[in-house]
């Protein structure tokens, strides 16, 4: 299963420059990571949930539940 990270972002009206921004991390490193092909062993790291929670603050579990609940592909 991969997680539909784009369609997150298009959803929260967020491009990888602003999570990248609010999370203090590299815009390269963001977006090689939210552009890498996924695989059961490689979705996403502590990083880019932390990334995501800052820039909707909210919290890292819950950007974790709404991209199991809502983003997930098979």
């Amino acid at each position: 299963m991969e997680i539909d990270i784009k369609a997150y972002l298009v959803d929260h009206n967020l491009t990888i420059y602003q999570v990248a921004k609010a999370g203090g991390y590299g815009y390269t490193t963001i977006h090689k990571s939210f552009n890498k092909p996924q695989s059961e062993a490689t979705s996403l790291n502590l990083r880019d949930l932390d990334a995501l929670a800052q820039a909707t603050e909210s919290s890292m579990w819950e950007v974790l539940k709404e991209l199991e609940t809502n983003y997930l592909e098979d």
